[in-house]
């Protein structure tokens, strides 16, 4: 209680950028039973102003910023320098997928009218259940809430299609538990080294989403069931809307759809750790073949994404999962691999531009890039 009451203390005066907020089923997970009463910080820039204010320039890059236009309003600043940049490749070792239907031709997503749909479930189910027969070791499945991802799970296991789904690999589950989590993850690696493939089911925004690597044959795939859009009916999401509409005029839909978009390209990003790395990249819902949904995402992706891999539906998927497996399965070209590095003598022979002056990134100073650590 004394700590709380020095936070309000501290952040009380000037414009209200802090609201106390009472979130009566706890956190922003629908279906929780756990009140809380929090101080949440509504405006962004306040973490990153020390640093505009100290250093004359300030680079801000990262591989998930599209759309990249809205940082600037989001963290109060000019850029000087904008750029989304393409991956460097020598082979095309991604190949995202946008699936809007199924076999039986019924569209599939998780929007809150469709997700209750027992068609639309045994759709994901038979997706999951082929795409894993078909891609080699690991595939990592992301779920837009812990909630959803439970209700599907015992949805398939009263249809048999995860019985289905263990003769092609191991099932693993992520949790709310890091621990459980974490042994989860340790047995998934191990199942993958020996050969007999595993999926590992997980959630947007969850550790496994943030932090986690599943490179080379630990992720040969992703695939992303639904949008993950934030829960829309939480307090501290519905005040910060609220004074991003009112204070840097960002409507609401635009920043939903930019956070949404942004943690879809943060789990799918999992997959690729290197050059010589490849996976698919699997969006499962009919909203990802809409223009105003995939132009948001990096242009790494994009430059990957031709029309002839949108629309589709599961068995047309299927093929070009098997194409493109078969594509990547070629010894690497050496030459053309070396092709896009940089010898140590290209490095040396690099000099940093100099400036005699040096601006406030408030001011201008500041320089922001998207590209992918691939």
């Amino acid at each position: 209680v004394a700590d709380f009451a020095t936070l309000l203390a501290t952040y009380s005066e000037g414009v209200a950028r802090f609201a106390i907020i009472m979130e009566p089923n706890g956190s922003a997970m629908p279906g929780a039973s756990d009140p809380v009463i929090q101080l949440a910080c509504l405006d962004a820039s306040l973490a990153i102003a020390p640093l505009f204010k100290r250093f004359g320039s300030v680079v801000i890059t990262s591989g998930t910023l599209s759309p990249i236009d809205l940082y600037p309003k989001l963290l109060q600043f000019e850029p000087r320098v904008s750029e989304s940049l393409q991956m460097s490749t020598f082979r095309p070792c991604i190949r995202p997928l946008v699936i809007t239907r199924g076999s039986d031709q019924l569209a599939v997503s998780t929007k809150f009218d469709d997700r209750g749909d027992m068609g639309v479930v045994r759709n994901y189910g038979a997706m999951l259940v082929e795409l894993c027969s078909s891609i080699p070791d690991g595939v990592v499945a992301f779920f837009t809430s812990y909630s959803y991802m439970e209700n599907i799970i015992g949805e398939w296991d009263g249809m048999g299609i995860l019985r289905q789904l263990t003769k092609h690999k191991l099932v693993f589950i992520e949790t709310k538990d890091v621990v459980e989590t974490t042994l989860a993850l340790d047995n998934y690696r191990r199942a993958c080294d020996s050969g007999r493939g595993a999926v590992f089911l997980s959630v947007a925004r969850g550790k496994v989403s943030e932090g986690i690597n599943f490179d080379r044959h630990y992720g040969r795939a992703v695939i992303m069931f639904g949008v993950p859009f934030q829960y829309t009916l939480s307090h501290v999401l519905r005040a910060r809307l609220e004074y991003l509409q009112t204070h840097y005029q960002i409507r609401e839909q635009d920043f939903l759809n930019f956070d949404a978009l942004r943690q879809a390209s943060q789990c799918v990003g999992r997959v690729i750790r290197s050059k010589t790395d490849y996976g698919l990249m699997v969006f499962a819902d009919s909203r990802y073949n809409r223009h105003d949904k995939r132009s948001k995402l990096p242009k790494w992706i994009l430059q990957f994404l031709s029309d002839q891999y949108l629309n589709l539906s599961t068995d047309m998927a299927l093929q070009h999962v098997r194409h493109f497996l078969r594509q990547m399965s070629q010894p690497i070209d050496q030459a053309a691999l070396q092709s896009v590095l940089l010898t140590l003598e290209e490095v040396e022979r690099m000099n940093p531009l100099t400036t005699t002056e040096s601006e406030t990134a408030g001011e201008g100073g500041a320089m922001i890039t998207e590209a992918t650590s691939g």
